[in-house]
């Protein structure tokens, strides 16, 4: 996804990456060049090491449709266009890219979508499918249920755990999970602020992002790397796939008393009792990068999330916390009696500031 410069540049990463021991690449048509880029990539190396390349597992994805959406055909034509990118044959997994609101649930499940799905494995392109998702806890609870994705890609953070416990439901019924971007998306741990170095002393705060989602189980790490160094912590956590270490532990611990003392009695519990919100404010998601800046220094990484919120459509947030009215709906239903409607002014006075261009879309 980011290393994109050109094709001896995403050479240069998978080189780095089959070398760190990773044998699992995803992408996506989305990705600008990236399927592209890959599929010469991946040519050379059939051609280098063509036991190597025939160890690889390979992930692209689809966009969902909404309503009747993508159909069969269109659908398919889409992803033999990936596959001729690609230089392939066939991929090893399918994800739906971005399983995010009702109606694309709608589609792959009961669809249009669900027949391009069932053909995709029956024709052989594919050997399995699956779902990426930045929507709500119900609605991945509800794709995971249904029996009909075989893996799933979600949020699963150091510093954003709600969606662990549907995690490790799938993990237990025997699905793969993959967590989304945790370097950079969990918090640009790759570039932390000096306050978060000091509380995850003496570790490294991409190595405990890493390491708590390892010892959790999750099977596959996004690193979404854009040069060789960014596959630097994966080669060294290469076999560190057990429990955490009383050591680690002890930093996770010193970690979540730091950000507590900072916030002192500001401090959300991410609880969700606040919610529903009459003006459909996501209290805990903002509080939540408030809690980061002012727990963590986090300033960076907190003002980039939420200035993507109303611009990035269904990828995001639709709503910020200028949006609250003050009405007070939020206040007895929070069993840490915080002071909702100032807190969200003051996020919105820390973290206001001109849009970025996101990366894609």
């Amino acid at each position: 996804m980011r290393a994109l410069e050109s094709s001896r540049v995403l050479e240069r990463v998978v080189d780095a990456a089959l070398e760190t021991g990773i044998n699992h690449i995803e992408t996506a048509p989305s990705y600008g060049p990236a399927e592209a880029f890959l599929g010469e990539v991946l040519a050379g190396l059939a051609e280098r090491d063509p036991i190597g390349h025939s160890e690889l597992v390979l992930t692209s994805k689809l966009l969902p449709g909404s309503g009747e959406g993508v159909g069969l055909a269109e659908g398919l034509e889409q992803l033999r266009s990936s596959l001729r990118r690609l230089r392939l044959t066939r991929l090893d997994n399918l994800a739906v890219h971005g399983l995010n609101n009702e109606a694309h649930l709608a589609w792959a499940l009961r669809g249009a979508g669900a027949e391009l799905l069932k053909a995709a494995v029956a024709e052989g392109l594919v050997g399995q499918v699956g779902f990426s998702s930045h929507g709500g806890y119900d609605l991945i609870e509800t794709a995971l249920a249904s029996g009909r994705f075989s893996f799933c890609s979600l949020h699963l953070h150091l510093f954003d755990p709600e969606r662990l416990p549907l995690a490790r439901w799938a993990l237990d019924e025997g699905m793969g999970v993959m967590a989304i971007s945790p370097a950079d998306k969990g918090g640009r741990l790759y570039d932390p602020s000096p306050q978060l170095v000091e509380d995850c002393a003496p570790f490294a705060p991409l190595e405990l992002g890493y390491r708590f989602l390892l010892a959790a189980g999750i099977s596959t790490l996004t690193l979404g790397a854009s040069r060789p160094e960014d596959l630097a912590w994966a080669g060294r956590l290469a076999t560190s796939s057990g429990p955490l270490t009383p050591a680690e532990r002890e930093a996770m611990a010193q970690l979540t008393d730091a950000g507590a003392q900072r916030l002192g009695i500001e401090r959300c519990g991410q609880c969700r009792a606040c919610l529903p919100c009459p003006s459909a404010v996501p209290i805990p998601a903002l509080l939540r990068l408030r809690n980061l800046a002012v727990g963590h220094g986090m300033e960076a990484y907190a003002a980039e999330r939420y200035n993507l919120i109303g611009r990035a459509g269904h990828w995001w947030e639709a709503v910020d916390a200028s949006a609250c009215l003050s009405c007070g709906a939020c206040l007895p239903r929070c069993p840490h009696d915080l002071a909702i409607p100032e807190l969200l002014a003051d996020t919105h006075r820390r973290l206001a500031a001109p849009p970025r261009r996101r990366l894609w879309g």
